[in-house]
């Protein structure tokens, strides 16, 4: 569904629309969406912005991903509302390197030219929703980094060798150094 600026400027824009699985590219081969996309609001011209677009509503999805210590698949569930707003992007496509911004501006995206794809609000929404680092299960063993088995499944049967700390000499003259000058 596009969101065409000329539509908004006469009337909101009500959505609700379901995206199948493969519709929207989340450019990753490490996130999946599991089911549709449903996604329902409305979408707005704000007066007196310069063609400030807010979009707010509801969706729900279930995502998968792998899980960060195992790789084993992780299913994530988002059921939550959104409130976005977008601006037109500087039509000269220059922008400054390094721009100071106020906080309130960290909450704004970008669109160019007459509007812009319902899909692309949701996947931005769904990539921020995600969390930083999926784990299955709190006590995740992880893969052994000899053999790659998942040691969630059993043990494997590589030996752990002591590390190589070149460093060692040093961290204990350290503290040692820092207990005498504390006594």
């Amino acid at each position: 569904m596009f969101l065409n600026l000329r539509e908004l400027e006469l009337r909101k824009v009500q959505f609700d629309e379901d995206f199948p699985a493969g519709e929207i590219d989340f450019d990753s081969n490490q996130i999946r969406q599991m089911g549709p996309l449903h996604a329902r609001g409305v979408a707005e011209l704000l007066n007196n912005t310069l063609g400030e677009i807010r979009v707010r509503g509801h969706m729900n999805v279930d995502m998968e991903m792998a899980c960060d210590r195992c790789l084993e698949p992780v299913q994530y569930p988002i059921d939550n509302d959104f409130d976005l707003f977008y601006r037109p992007a500087p039509e000269d496509g220059e922008t400054p390197h390094e721009l100071a911004i106020n906080p309130g501006e960290t909450e704004i995206g970008y669109y160019e030219g007459i509007g812009m794809e319902l899909s692309d609000v949701l996947r931005e929404h769904v990539l921020l929703s995600l969390p930083m680092q999926s784990v299955c299960r709190d006590d995740c063993a992880g893969i052994c980094p000899k053999c790659g088995q998942n040691r969630n499944a059993g043990p494997c049967s590589c030996v752990e060798e002591p590390v190589n700390d070149r460093w060692s000499a040093l961290r204990s003259w350290k503290n040692e150094g820092v207990k005498t000058t504390n006594d």
